[in-house]
């Protein structure tokens, strides 16, 4: 694969990498001891008693119950830019790990961080 390739989809993958981290951020806390780990901050309740403090307390369980969510789906792109970015030092970048042919380019540009080619992929 070309050069200039491998290079323009190596800075595409890292935006998308320090995106994904800051979205990460806005709600969750890397994990001490599993540093690719997230944690999705669990929402305080400050004790407060009455119909208005339960529904509020209901409300941000919802939405914690919705961030876990995202959380894992963004923790497992941000895996995939990494194994990414670890087959470009590798030299290994573009090539399918079932049939071990190149992936196609246009895959590539869609999706940088793309394990299969097309034909494996389905």
């Amino acid at each position: 694969m070309d050069e200039k390739i491998i290079e323009k989809l190596k800075k595409k993958l890292e935006r998308e990498k320090a995106e994904i981290e800051k979205q990460l951020q806005s709600f969750a806390k890397r994990d001490q001891k599993i540093k690719e780990n997230w944690v999705t901050v669990y929402p305080r309740w400050n004790g407060d008693s009455g119909s208005s403090s339960l529904e509020r307390m209901a409300d941000e369980l919802e939405e914690y119950e919705n961030l876990l969510a995202l959380e894992h789906t963004l923790e497992i792109k941000l895996r995939n830019i990494e194994l990414a970015l670890e087959k470009i030092k590798k030299g290994n970048y573009g090539i399918c790990e079932r049939c071990k042919k190149e992936i196609e380019i246009e895959r590539l540009e869609a999706i940088p961080e793309a394990k299969f080619c097309k034909k494996c992929k389905r």
